[in-house]
């Protein structure tokens, strides 16, 4: 069993920056991935990007160049560092980690979830 837990949300005026953080504990060695996804109001939950236990990393197009996912795997703990923020980033933040392979970018895709934490961009 995998517990994924989330910190670092909190609010931000357009065009700042924000760090999240994310530790999984419990059986981490089979882990191949984590990822992020976030859900705006009254959307969907959606595919952020995700980092394997390479350091590879892939990301959703409205993102590329303003966030960048790293690792830090001695502390188990994957980090999102959002620049530029906009207002339509607005959401909570989903951690979530995986032991399949492929591409990843779909919410069935991760067994292992985090609570969530509130990001809000003001204009």
């Amino acid at each position: 069993q995998v517990q994924v837990v989330e910190s670092g949300g909190g609010l931000v005026q357009a065009g700042g920056s924000l760090r999240l953080s994310c530790a999984a504990s419990g059986d981490t060695v089979s882990l191949t991935t984590m990822g992020w996804f976030r859900q705006p109001p009254g959307k969907e939950r959606e595919f952020v990007g995700r980092i394997s236990r390479h350091g590879n990393t892939d990301y959703e197009d409205s993102v590329k160049g303003r966030f960048t996912i790293s690792r830090d795997s001695a502390k188990n703990t994957v980090y999102l560092q959002m620049n530029s923020l906009r207002p339509e980033d607005t959401a909570v933040y989903y951690c979530a980690a995986t032991t399949r392979l492929g591409w990843l970018r779909r919410i069935s895709d991760y067994a292992y979830w985090g609570q969530g934490t509130q990001v809000t961009v003001s204009s």
